[in-house]
């Protein structure tokens, strides 16, 4: 199975997460091929697509592929040094998706791709690492492989369910934990019925991927041991920030101010741009041209962005104003989802909010919400009022039981408007 695998050939995991999906993942980054983690539950048109797309040397569909390809790499391998990224694919909510690779890496590189994260997040051998994020993911297979690269284990309870969670708690007594924050919502919500686990073993639980309720936020806080909780802001294609909960608590709704060894600043419109080690560089997957359009050369380095916009205040710290293509442009004027979910949020009853704009014929767009809980819209429309300009008000309330999420707990805002039988108004 891998006398053909050669430096830079790609090895398709289409497997369920495990132990020793992670050993795999470390083993082939040492021996220089490239790891390519996809979500096994990708129908098989999607599949054939993704596949066509990537053209891997090698494709494992099944645990015993795993196994089988480990035992027939070094020993040595599963803890050697990783001398590339995986190149994981990015989630294509808002068009297709892309390749993140970030080529083969000389030993100096790779050694510190390998520090930084190391230094950033203590990974040492004494730490556990419980995953609960699907590991064809970049952050959950980042800080499993970081913890097994500094002599720790992990911890796979299998598909995301808060009692299998919260034995697991009890029984590992885990150190670190990557979630995101529909994980934390419903995880409290099962701790209130069936009582709160012993957290004392934590010091440290990260969370991304989407915005957190201010609500949630304190919850996390108020419940795992002091200055234990994180927040970063990344990407698939590289991460930015990282915010101890302390600092967001100073600075209400920051995400934190750039990584060591990175630097951040702003377009005009307020679009992020990002320069990274060398390291930590990227191209996408044979796309030239998007490749080119996320990269510039700045006074300060190299710079990347993902089209998200954000502001900057006086000591640094980020605050996220959305994504681009989430921009809701009503009258001629953008208005900016996250803004609005921030004072929506703060209505008694309010579970989760996700502002969307929907074609208008006057107004090019109008601002829609849609609301999880039990809550009085008037109530909503009474706040916006009061704490938002007319052009920021929703004129359409829409009450949902849940939002339509990614595997990785982001919003997919853009779908929306098709999934409530919103449209144009004639």
């Amino acid at each position: 199975m891998t006398r053909d695998l050669r430096p830079g050939d790609r090895v398709a995991l289409l497997v369920p997460g495990s132990p020793a999906y992670v050993d795999l993942v470390i083993a082939l980054a040492a021996e220089r091929v490239v790891p390519v983690p996809l979500d096994p539950r990708l129908t098989p048109s999607e599949r054939q697509a993704l596949l066509s797309y990537l053209s891997p040397r090698l494709v494992l569909e099944t645990p015993d592929d795993v196994t089988t390809l480990l035992a027939r790499l070094p020993a040595a391998a599963r803890r050697g040094l990783p001398r590339c990224r995986p190149m994981h694919v990015t989630s294509g909510t808002t068009g297709a998706p892309k390749g993140v690779w970030s080529g083969l890496l000389d030993e100096p590189q790779a050694r510190a791709l390998l520090d930084e994260e190391r230094d950033l997040w203590g990974f040492a051998a004494d730490d556990v690492n419980l995953v609960l994020s699907p590991l064809h993911h970049s952050a959950p297979l980042r800080f499993a492989t970081g913890t097994l690269l500094a002599g720790g284990r992990v911890v796979v309870p299998g598909p995301f369910d808060p009692a299998a969670v919260t034995a697991a708690i009890a029984s590992e007594r885990p150190t670190t934990m990557f979630c995101v924050p529909t994980h934390l919502q419903r995880l409290f919500a099962y701790w209130d019925e069936s009582g709160v686990p012993d957290l004392s073993s934590f010091r440290l639980v990260a969370h991304a991927g989407a915005a957190c309720p201010p609500a949630v936020k304190e919850r996390l806080v108020e419940l795992f041991p002091d200055g234990s909780t994180w927040e970063f802001y990344g990407s698939t294609e590289g991460q930015l920030t990282a915010c101890p909960s302390e600092e967001w608590r100073a600075h209400p709704g920051t995400v934190g101010r750039a990584r060591p060894g990175r630097t951040l600043h702003l377009d005009d419109d307020g679009t992020i741009w990002c320069t990274v080690p060398e390291h930590a560089r990227f191209t996408y997957w044979e796309a030239p041209e998007k490749t080119a359009a996320a990269w510039r050369d700045t006074p300060h380095g190299r710079a990347f962005t993902v089209g998200d916009l954000g502001r900057l205040d006086d000591d640094g710290y980020l605050y996220l104003d959305g994504r681009r293509e989430d921009l809701v442009i009503s009258g001629g004027v953008n208005v900016y989802p996250v803004e609005v979910e921030n004072v929506l949020r703060t209505v008694d009853g309010v579970r989760d909010v996700a502002v969307f704009g929907v074609d208008d014929p006057a107004w090019g767009q109008r601002v829609c919400a849609a609301v999880v809980g039990d809550v009085d819209h008037d109530a909503l429309r009474a706040l916006a009022r009061e704490r938002l300009a007319p052009q920021k008000r929703p004129k359409d309330y829409v009450a949902v039981d849940a939002l339509p999420m990614t595997a990785t707990g982001k919003l997919r805002r853009l779908v929306l408007p098709g999934l409530l039988g919103l449209g144009r108004t004639d």
